[in-house]
This record gives C-alpha cells, structure tokens and sequence, in this order.
C-alpha cells in the first residue's frame, strides 16, 4: 500500500548507532533517508513534520507479553490477538512475539498453530512458549499440574503446528532433559531461555553452554542471588553471551535491583519486557491467565488463589520511562533496551531499529517520555 511521503524535522533520532539530530523522511513504508541540514529542496512532496525537539524512536519489540485489551494469546482467538496488537501499536509497540503459558500438550500445539496463521499473516513477530518445561516450585502463575520434563518429541510437535514461527522456550535447566531440549532449540534456531528455576549457578552455566542465550525476566521466579549460592541471577549477569530480560513495571523488581542489572549486565544486554496480561489497559478488577483467576488492583496483577505476582498490566513505553526516570538510564540506552535488543536476542530481523531502507515504524516521544504519535509502515496509526 502507497502511503504519502512524511519530512519528520527538527527531531532527535535514535538509530542503532546513537542519536541522530535532524531530519527523518519517510516514503513507500521505508525510512528513505536522514539527515542533518534542512531537508532538500528536491524532497518528495507529502506532510512536513516539524517535531520541534521530540524523539523518534524505533517501534518498540516485546518480546514476552502474554495479552492485553482484554484479550490473551493463550485463547488462540484471531479477533482477539488482533485487539492485542492494535491496542499495542497504538501505544508504540509495533513488533509482538505472542506468549503463551502451561497448557496442556493438546491445547500448546492447538494454540501454536493459531497463532503460526497471525504470524503468517504479519500480525505477530513470533511464537514464545514459556512452559510447560519449567520448575514447580518456581512455577509463579502457571498452573504446576501442567508442568511436564522437557521433551523434544512434545517440541518438534510445536515446531511442526509453528511452521518457522516459534522463536523462543524457557526451560529449567535442572530438569530431567533440558540440556537435550535447550540443544533440540537450538538447532532448530529456536532461542532457548532460563527461567522458572531452582537451578544452581554451575546449573545454569551448562545451560548457556548448551546454547541458552536469553534469561526469563530476571530475578522473578528464579533462585534468589546469595553470596555462597549465586544460582542463575549471578551466572546471567556474568555471562556475556546472555540477554537478560526485565520488568521494568516497579512491582516485579526494586528499581535498586533493576539498577544492578543494568550496571552489571550494560543496557545492550538486557531486554525491556512486560509480561503484560489481558488486563493491560483495562483498570482495576477479575481477570484470568490461562486458567488461573488473577485480581488487578492499584494496576498490580495477583493471582486469587495465593497471592503469587502474574504478569503486568504496564505497556512497553511505560518500562521505558521508569529505566530513564527511576534508574537514570540514557534514552537511547533505555530505548534500545525495548526495541533493538530484543529483537537481536530472538533474531527479528528488521525490527527495533531506525536505518535507511528499513521499514518505517516509528515511535514520537515528548521530552517526558510520553508517546503522542505513532507510524507503522510509513502510515500514522490512530
């Protein structure tokens, strides 16, 4: 689809490579060009956008949401996925993985053919399964008598319903199997994560080493960081092959632990997320994940039952603000940290970054932070 050229002016523009301060032109859903002095004067005709200062960044990549709108990947409903992703888009999130959770072996593969058909039809990014191979006791808003051993047989029945889309697994590493499953992952260029664990530190190492490159929202649902026994959190922080995702929301992790991440691990390995439920931009009340019952109160997501952390209910910019305004994250730093970083850590080619001949999806951001405009391929979203 034709969409009439846009001269975005006067705008501070965070590439891959650091902040571009100029102009941004945008034709046929491609960014066509950058630059620094005043647009030519053989520039395309079409809207002229003086930003007077704001930022634009990349469309924002999350990579670990479970819904939101009130709608969930888990429920494999088309309709509903598509809510899910305008609602996003809308917010500045142009690029999605659909999360699902422990379900049963029948409903995972019914549900990663569902939402294979959306990736094929460019709705979604991708497919994340975030069990069933995950610990009991770490299991956080997963039903535990889903929870199954790592089985390569049960993942390439996945692989199959995905049909290319599945781009990433958590597993726990000290679970019967999951060095066989996290190398099944691997060479099949599925990224496989560590998280929902017990594991010990020299655990989680052989995990990496078996190809894990990316740690589930660190600290949440994990062996907790000790002196003597350091568990997966040191071994994350301290291995350079490693991504390491966060929930910058304030209520899964201190900001003075989040700040740790960021000054141990450096913004381009860590991984902005939101874990975001269908609760997400509904307000206050009842909701479910997978077949859990889950309260939202004050905007803090808890399951009825027992109390236990599920999800979020923040929006990925949202993550972003408080990297920059609780941590002192630099914008461009914090930005990357939800666009270009996790893209590269689940291989999205494309997505999260602002370059020449790259498509046009872009986020405009106040001084505060807030996002007032948003384009995805070369077209402003409502």
């Amino acid at each position: 689809m034709a969409h009439t050229p846009v001269t975005l002016t006067n705008a501070r523009v965070v590439t891959p490579d650091g902040v571009h301060d100029g102009w941004l032109r945008v034709e046929n859903g491609r960014v066509a060009a950058l630059g620094s002095d005043a647009p030519s004067s053989g520039a395309s005709p079409g809207e002229i956008r003086d930003l007077a200062g704001s930022w634009v960044v990349p469309g924002l990549v999350d990579t670990h949401i479970h819904g939101g709108a009130g709608h969930a990947f888990p429920e494999a409903d088309p309709e509903g996925v598509r809510e899910i992703v305008a609602f996003n888009r809308r917010h500045g999130v142009t690029s999605l993985v659909g999360g699902l959770v422990a379900a049963t072996p029948e409903d995972t593969v019914r549900q990663v053919a569902a939402l294979a058909e959306l990736c094929d039809a460019g709705e979604l990014a991708g497919i994340y399964l975030e069990g069933p191979f995950i610990a009991r006791s770490k299991c956080g808003a997963h039903d535990p008598e889903l929870l199954r051993d790592p089985d390569t047989v049960e993942f390439d029945r996945w692989l199959k319903a995905g049909r290319g889309h599945v781009r990433m697994v958590t597993v726990a590493p000290e679970l019967p199997g999951a060095l066989d499953l996290i190398g099944a992952a691997v060479s099949s260029g599925v990224v496989a994560a560590v998280g929902h664990t017990d594991a010990g530190y020299e655990q989680t190492l052989a995990a990496f080493d078996a190809g894990a490159t990316v740690a589930t929202h660190v600290y949440n649902a994990m062996r907790p960081l000790n002196h003597r026994d350091p568990g997966p959190i040191a071994a994350a922080l301290n291995d350079g092959r490693v991504t390491l995702e966060l929930i910058m929301d304030n209520v899964h992790v201190h900001p003075g632990a989040a700040a740790l991440v960021f000054a141990a691990a450096g913004a381009d390995r860590v991984s902005l997320v939101t874990d975001a439920m269908s609760a997400t931009g509904l307000g206050d009340g009842e909701y479910t994940l997978g077949d859990l019952r889950v309260r939202v109160s004050g905007g803090e997501a808890r399951l009825v039952e027992n109390g236990a952390i599920a999800s979020s209910t923040i929006v990925l910019p949202r993550a972003v603000r408080n990297a920059v305004e609780g941590l002192g994250v630099g914008v461009p730093e914090a930005v990357r940290s939800a666009s270009s970083v996790p893209a590269a850590a689940l291989g999205l080619a494309g997505a999260g970054r602002i370059e020449v001949g790259g498509h046009a999806d872009l986020v405009v951001m106040s001084e505060g932070l807030t996002v007032s405009d948003v384009m995805y391929r070369g077209a402003w979203t409502a």
